[in-house]
């Protein structure tokens, strides 16, 4: 297995842990504490809310993107709380790994009775990297 899966087992791991304990129904915000301080716990390198600009014809653009959740540089996870992950929330993360070059991300709603159903990997080829 390598290391960006791990990262993502690792992930998935915490979620469950968390979503064992707190269950659903919270902020997207206190999901998001708890998910840093479980990977951190772990021994990952975690940034919250970290800034992704836009590049554009050169130009790095800041326009208020945030990745809620990146872990040891690789690993993007966006977080959810929310009735229904919509296409809108699956196209937003493919959009933070284009504008990252990264390749794997992790679309993560604990709004679900089951935490299983709120887990998808979102995986992008980059041809150009």
């Amino acid at each position: 297995m390598n290391t960006i899966d791990l990262i993502a087992k690792d992930v998935v791991g915490a979620a469950y842990k968390i979503h064992t304990k707190l269950g659903p129904g919270l902020l997207e915000s206190a999901y998001e504490a708890c998910l840093a301080y479980e990977l951190t716990k772990r021994g990952y390198q975690v940034e919250r809310q970290k800034p992704q600009p836009v590049i554009y014809d050169g130009l790095e653009i800041e326009v208020g993107y945030r990745l809620d959740v990146l872990v040891n540089g690789e690993v993007i996870v966006e977080l959810k709380s929310v009735e229904q992950v919509l296409p809108i929330h699956h196209a937003q993360l493919m959009t933070y790994l284009k504008l990252s070059g990264k390749t794997l991300g992790l679309l993560i709603n604990f709004n679900v009775p089951v935490i299983k159903q709120g887990i998808r990997r979102v995986a992008m080829n980059h041809p150009d990297l």
